[in-house]
């Protein structure tokens, strides 16, 4: 199994920036996928959001109305289209795989597989 981002890098407040993650090793269409980022080394990975394989997405209140987060299934690849960035947004993000859902009424449930996390800045 295999998760790997790119399309990381720097960009100023305001500003756009699209996230890409290629899957492999698992039966792609099936499973829930998630974004998730870890803004400090020393704090936990919040959730950014999540698209099921019907690609129906949720997202988290930080983020909802800025970021767009689409599948492939075709290509097995994930997108984060990330719009009106702020300096907050800053952060390693992890793109992350879990079979059928990511969460449940308490919330998201242990993911499966991580990709290695790739870091967007932003800068004031």
């Amino acid at each position: 199994v295999e998760l790997a981002e790119s399309g990381g890098g720097s960009v100023q407040s305001g500003g756009s920036l699209r996230v890409s993650c290629t899957a492999s090793g698992f039966r792609y269409s099936a499973y829930c996928m998630a974004w998730w980022r870890r803004r400090n080394p020393d704090e936990e990975r919040e959730p950014v959001g999540h698209i099921l394989g019907d690609g129906s997405a949720t997202y988290a209140d930080s983020v909802k109305g800025r970021f767009t987060i689409s599948r492939d299934n075709g290509k097995n690849a994930l997108y984060l289209q990330m719009n009106n960035l702020k300096p907050e947004d800053t952060a390693t993000y992890y793109c992350a795989a879990r079979e059928e859902y990511c969460s449940g009424r308490w919330g998201y449930y242990g993911m499966e597989y991580w990709g290695e996390g790739i870091l967007v800045t932003v800068s004031p």
